[in-house]
């Protein structure tokens, strides 16, 4: 690649040359074993807090938020979520680098070995986590595991929540593109890997002391996934790339630093105390989303100027009489919340056909916030589909990320998920959710937007009633899809 092919910035905008040359080449997304319900979260809340308000409609909004089931790495009785404290700092980090970096390496392996290389090629590693702030890093854990050389520039990206999957792709691409100019090879490996699920009593005390109905624990859940993306510089080209990537676009809306994010709770992460039926307990405060309601509209306005802008930016889109519309493309949407998948399908003239891949995983698995991208796209190879790909998500900022990507190979029996019953069993199944979705002519899952409540419907942070309309209550499962092992499980509850 000559260094006239390096996308040039003009005016603001980046305009991409029509052969970047750069692919995902090998995709690895590794769920943990567990699928929970919505009934655990209510079982939770009735083991260890009081009736009350706000604990009656987070409950309520549970049950309607579309999802059938949440990938988490225990079940409702593991032991972290059962003592009469939250869970402290400490021992979730603990927690973390046992069962994030044991997600992390199966979907990195995934990843290499559908790209096919070794990780002596590996130049670079660009990986994103919500749910842990350790020094060193998760990643340093799982490059030792990996046996990766000691050598290889890591980078690891903090405070983007559920944007970043996406965030570390586009910054895997500039530095293949930096290493293209240098007509080096780049075999970046990109990993993101959250664990939400075991946040939940510490979103539950702030429900229950500060009676505010927040509802990030019901969407949140538990996901490493992994991609290997390559400048193409020295590459056997024998097995092809998976997607080819064409441009993409960050951008921060306006005015929206306090609708989204996952911050320290506001009372410190300093020992309190809370009294809990009558027992003095020491609770620590920990991590709490905030979730405001405008994020669905917000969202999902700011997703066709920048979309406009990204098209006009690739070339490469432009070999028609007329531009292309948001229709012409297959969308890999971030299931932030049934909310904001509806409203980007309104936004945009979109049918559930387009974001079919998105309604899958939000439906069987949650919200896995930065790892959930990979994992939307993962599945949406697995079927035909338009040749050009729009992979969008949300992160805290509130950021836009964006990025336009050319299917290059289908692979319909790919098993670098671990969706190995697939969504579609659940849906044709006799399940009592199957009477709450609408399905299309494709048999494409379709959540009616008038009747689920998401990460909008209410705020985060205060107490409004969200609108619980038609049905999309869902029942749960703690069904193993791969090895079975003892780690703590419920909703989740992180960030976008």
């Amino acid at each position: 690649m000559s260094p006239s092919s390096v996308p040039a910035s003009t005016t603001g905008s980046n305009h991409f040359q029509s052969d970047l040359n750069l692919s995902l080449c090998g995709l690895g997304v590794e769920y943990p074993p567990f699928l929970v319900g919505p009934e655990a979260l209510e079982t939770l809340a009735n083991r260890f807090y009081p009736p009350s308000t706000a604990i009656k409609k987070v409950l309520s909004i549970n049950r309607f938020t579309g999802i059938e089931t949440r990938a988490a790495i225990g079940d409702v009785d593991h032991p972290i979520v059962n003592q009469p404290n939250a869970p402290s700092i400490k021992a979730l980090n603990d927690l973390f680098r046992v069962e994030g970096v044991r997600l992390s390496v199966n979907a990195c392996k995934k990843a290499l070995q559908e790209w096919g290389g070794s990780v002596d090629d590996i130049t670079h590693i660009v990986s994103t986590t919500c749910t842990n702030s350790a020094n060193p890093g998760f990643d340093h854990y799982v490059v030792k595991e990996l046996g990766i050389r000691k050598s290889v520039e890591k980078i690891l990206l903090h405070g983007i929540g559920c944007s970043g999957g996406m965030a570390a792709m586009r910054a895997a691409a500039h530095i293949a593109l930096g290493s293209s100019y240098q007509q080096k090879p780049a075999r970046v490996l990109v990993l993101a890997c959250e664990i939400s699920s075991v946040l939940v009593r510490s979103e539950l005390d702030s429900i229950n002391e500060e009676q505010q109905t927040r509802v990030g624990v019901c969407l949140f859940s538990d996901c490493a996934s992994a991609a290997i993306l390559s400048n193409g510089v020295g590459e056997d080209e024998s097995s092809g790339p998976i997607y080819e990537l064409l441009g993409w676009k960050h951008q921060i809306i306006d005015d929206t630093e306090n609708d989204l994010g996952f911050d320290v709770d506001p009372l410190g992460i300093f020992m309190r105390t809370v009294v809990l039926r009558g027992v003095i307990l020491i609770s620590n405060a920990g991590w709490k989303v905030v979730l405001t309601q405008r994020v669905p509209a917000v969202a999902a306005a700011a997703v066709s100027p920048c979309f406009q802008d990204l098209v006009q930016s690739v070339p490469e889109l432009h070999d028609k009489s007329s531009p292309p519309i948001a229709a012409d493309f297959d969308w890999a949407l971030h299931p932030g919340g049934s909310l904001i998948i509806t409203g980007v399908e309104q936004a945009m003239n979109l049918t559930p056909e387009h974001l079919r891949a998105s309604y899958e995983i939000y439906m069987k698995y949650g919200n896995s916030s930065s790892a959930t991208i990979i994992s939307v796209l993962n599945k949406l190879r697995e079927s035909e589909g338009k040749e050009n790909v729009v992979a969008c998500a949300f992160g805290p900022g509130i950021a836009l990320e964006m990025m336009i990507l050319r299917r290059r190979r289908t692979d319909p029996t790919s098993s670098n998920g671990s969706e190995s019953d697939g969504i579609n069993k659940n849906i044709n199944g006799a399940g009592p959710a199957v009477q709450e979705h609408i399905t299309n002519g494709n048999g494409v899952p379709h959540l009616n937007g008038t009747s689920i409540a998401t990460n909008g419907a209410a705020s985060a942070n205060g107490d409004s009633e969200p609108s619980l309309s038609a049905a999309a209550a869902s029942n749960g499962t703690s069904a193993a899809n791969g090895e079975t092992r003892s780690t703590p499980d419920l909703p989740v509850e992180e960030l976008d």
